[in-house]
């Protein structure tokens, strides 16, 4: 094998390659009598198919399969003899591969950088710390007990207030799309019997449950509202309705007694304490997946500064392409975020691809960390995972298991988080962290701004 370096730029590389014939048609003709050996075709004895005759059927299939790998073996070869790490599969370049001639090709890639070991002790970080209160606690309890609450009817002679459930009749009628002024007609879908209907409630049209507000079973009213612009029937989209509606019944919700027999419904069988001492637990375990996240944010921003190395391009673009499918099917759907709004295409496509260079070097820095220092996730961490996956689909937990067992590719979709985890764990064991105990509201709204 042949091999002459024809250009390096950068991180770019590109190689001629050149496998001599001799060895193309020996590795040829060892295949094809391989062939042979197992051919069976009528008119003759089985292992004596003469080769004139197995080369004029397989000759060029088999020629395929030799030249795809010598050229993977030889890539094999060059990428082992020179120390090279493409970033990325080698691009192929078949230049001849006629009969009887050498097999000649070029091999292009982009090459991993050399990547500089950061001085972890000059990253300072801090973390925040924040402890539920009984106030918290009892909320959060509020906030369970309000979700297990079952309506009951209101006997007493009163008018629905906000929170109350009215019982109504409905129906809804628009006028034409096309004739703004025309008369009011029932739309498909627009009435209906017996729909509960909450006072103050989300998930109906703006002004819907609002307007009966202060009804009282048996009055009827004409509520007058306007379908969002973005509402699911185009047909219906923007335009303003009336609505008749008759409240035939009253509820309210009631909330089950803070006692054992609650905790017991729940699951709990120690009582109320023990599911005053379990939320707070909750809550704490969700503060402190917010304060990870914060001081991971703060990591990963003092790494990103301190990297100085050039990223391989190919890599760069093929993140940046799936970021921006991801932008335009926004721009589409009309959800772009605020601080994207009103920006034009050529500034969005610089600003996301810095975004993805950024991700490109952070995460070959990552990779190196851990590679350099022997970070490793053990089988049992990644079969916790595995079941974690597993538990997310109850009764199909055998197949999502098998999945994983059979396609390594998804295996290392739950390992590389992971992986991700104990380097930052590694690299906080060397930084300087500081705590800070806070309030839950300043630790909440610190990393919603974040």
């Amino acid at each position: 094998m042949q091999v002459t370096e024809v250009a390096t730029e950068g991180l770019k590389r590109s190689f001629d390659v050149v496998v001599q014939a001799a060895e193309v048609e020996a590795a040829r003709d060892k295949r094809l009598v391989q062939v042979a050996k197992d051919l069976r075709i009528p008119g003759f004895r089985p292992g004596k198919v003469p080769m004139s005759v197995v080369k004029g059927r397989y000759g060029a299939a088999v020629t395929g399969e030799v030249l795809e790998e010598r050229v993977q073996d030889a890539t094999r070869q060059l990428l082992n003899d020179r120390g090279l790490k493409p970033a990325q599969q080698p691009k192929i370049d078949l230049q001849d591969f006629a009969e009887g001639k050498d097999l000649a090709f070029r091999v292009e890639m982009e090459v991993l950088p050399e990547i500089p070991m950061p001085e972890f002790g000059t990253i300072e970080v801090e973390r925040l710390k924040a402890e539920p209160t009984d106030e918290e606690v009892n909320k959060a309890l509020e906030g369970l007990a309000g979700r297990a609450a079952k309506l009951e009817d209101v006997n007493e002679d009163r008018a629905a207030t906000t929170g109350d459930t009215v019982v109504v009749d409905f129906t809804g009628r628009a006028r034409p799309k096309d004739e703004p002024e025309g008369e009011l007609v029932a739309f498909e879908g627009g009435s209906g019997t017996d729909m509960p209907v909450e006072i103050g409630g989300t998930g109906f049209i703006p002004g819907f449950s609002e307007g009966l507000d202060g009804i009282k079973v048996g009055e009827t009213r004409h509520v007058e509202v306007t379908f969002p612009a973005e509402y699911h029937a185009p047909d219906l989209a923007g335009r303003p309705a009336t609505f008749e509606m008759t409240a035939k019944a009253l509820k309210k919700s009631v909330k089950p007694e803070m006692d054992d027999e609650f905790a017991k419904n729940v699951g709990v069988e120690g009582g109320i304490e023990e599911l005053r001492t379990q939320m707070k637990a909750i809550l704490q375990n969700q503060y402190d997946q917010v304060s990870r996240m914060k001081v991971k944010r703060q990591l990963l921003d003092a790494l990103a500064e301190r990297a100085d190395f050039p990223v391989p391009q190919g890599m760069v673009d093929a993140e940046f392409e799936g970021i921006w499918q991801r932008v335009e099917a926004d721009l589409k759907a009309g959800r772009l975020d605020e601080e994207d709004k009103g920006k034009d295409e050529a500034t969005l496509r610089d600003e996301y691809r810095k975004i993805a260079e950024r991700r490109i070097r952070l995460g070959l820095l990552v990779s190196e960390i851990g590679r350099t220092n022997n970070v490793q996730v053990a089988q049992d961490e990644l079969a916790r995972a595995v079941r974690a996956e597993a538990g997310r689909y109850p009764g199909q937990e055998r197949q999502v298991v098998e999945y994983f067992q059979k396609n390594p590719q998804a295996i290392e979709g739950l390992r590389a988080p992971l992986f991700e985890e104990k380097v930052v764990d590694f690299m906080l064991e060397l930084a300087k962290v500081n705590e800070r105990v806070v309030p839950s509201e300043e630790l909440q709204a610190d990393a919603a701004s974040a």
